[in-house]
């Protein structure tokens, strides 16, 4: 952001912790009113701070700019959470790897598109317009979402569950006794955090190797994006053909260790500028986004699976308690791997990256059974 010191600008990752603490809110998605209306209220509330946004300057109110923007962000995760909830209820077995292929698809083409798209949009526009362009498409998708039929097909408890006192104790006890979910729990906290070391480094160790940032930025940011997407919806595709994902991971899991392997050995022998050692670099880079597309899709299917065991009336906060452990895995790794390069320096760090990703697949194969009971 124009005019703001490199402090601000780290200090707004604050922004991102209401989809850490989303499962807090998430009880009162379940419990209260319908699905549909956390929708149009989530989505009202996005449109207002939008409205906000673009009567406020950045670089002389950066403040009241956070507050809205925080505030957008809490709207946002309340509305994943109903999002998450009606995909959990009306999806069908068969159904659940193409619902998650278009989750991950959607999320990672939403990336690139607020990540690049908005930028040039914020260039030609300027930051008042462009805001007020966002609260109109937000206007836009209230009135799909109140014209939308989003009737389940089978008896609903929601009004049940609004009988029921609110007691966070027997939500949280619920969550655990739901079956396979300490094993999931333990699962979407571990399985990215040597892939997502890898990911983040191996871009940042081909710099560091005379790799040209045009060069770079076209392979990792395109094609290897690319490979991503298609890793995704392979995953979709598998998931309809075999329904349960935990046999597809034994053997993905075992492709990814096999793919840090090689990356490890390319930290220790890569020469500058040797054409043959940046063709395996970048055959690395889109081999191991395009794996880790589709351990993405099949994990969060292997956790709409667990999350379909739960009782109705506390399903959407389920799926966001093993969504919300799925976003911590990956942060609480992600902010020591810069100290940890730089105690240890790429390669020995690439051995502890591919020791994790070793332990997760051990993790898995130690279970005999389908985790969400197949």
């Amino acid at each position: 952001m124009v005019g703001l010191s490199l402090t601000k600008i780290s200090l707004a990752k604050v922004l991102y912790v209401p989809w850490i603490l989303k499962v807090l809110w998430a009880p009162l998605v379940d419990q209260y009113w319908t699905k549909k209306t956390w929708l149009v209220l989530s989505l009202g509330g996005l449109a207002l701070a939008c409205l906000a946004c673009s009567t406020l300057t950045p670089e002389a109110q950066f403040l009241p700019v956070a507050a809205a923007l925080l505030c957008m962000n809490f709207f946002a995760s309340l509305q994943d959470v109903a999002v998450d909830g009606v995909a959990v209820w009306l999806l069908g077995e068969e159904e659940v790897g193409y619902g998650n292929t278009v989750q991950v698809v959607a999320y990672k083409l939403g990336s690139v598109a607020a990540g690049g798209g908005l930028l040039s949009f914020l260039h030609l526009l300027g930051w008042g317009p462009l805001f007020w362009s966002l609260a109109a498409v937000y206007l836009l998708a209230i009135l799909y979402t109140w014209r939308a039929d989003l009737r389940l097909q089978r008896p609903s408890r929601e009004g049940q569950a609004r009988s029921r006192t609110f007691n966070p104790w027997r939500i949280l006890r619920g969550l655990l006794q739901v079956p396979g979910t300490p094993w999931t729990a333990g699962f979407v906290l571990i399985y990215k955090i040597g892939e997502q070391g890898a990911t983040s480094m191996f871009p940042l160790f081909l710099l560091d190797r005379s790799f040209s940032p045009q060069k770079l930025g076209f392979w990792n940011g395109i094609v290897a994006t690319l490979f991503s997407i298609a890793g995704s919806s392979l995953g979709g595709h598998l998931m309809a053909r075999q329904r349960h994902p935990l046999a597809l991971l034994k053997g993905l899991l075992s492709l990814r260790v096999c793919g840090l392997f090689f990356q490890t050995l390319l930290t220790a022998l890569y020469k500058d500028k040797v054409s043959v050692f940046e063709a395996a670099a970048v055959v690395s880079l889109c081999t191991q986004h395009f794996i880790a597309g589709v351990v993405t899709t099949l994990t969060f299917s292997l956790m709409m699976h667990c999350t379909q065991k739960a009782d109705e009336s506390i399903q959407a906060t389920h799926y966001s308690f093993l969504a919300t452990l799925e976003v911590l895995g990956k942060l609480l790794f992600s902010t020591l791997v810069g100290s940890l390069v730089d105690w240890l320096g790429f390669t020995s760090s690439f051995c502890v990256f591919l020791s994790l990703s070793f332990t997760s697949l051990l993790y898995t194969l130690r279970l005999q059974a389908s985790p969400a009971g197949s």
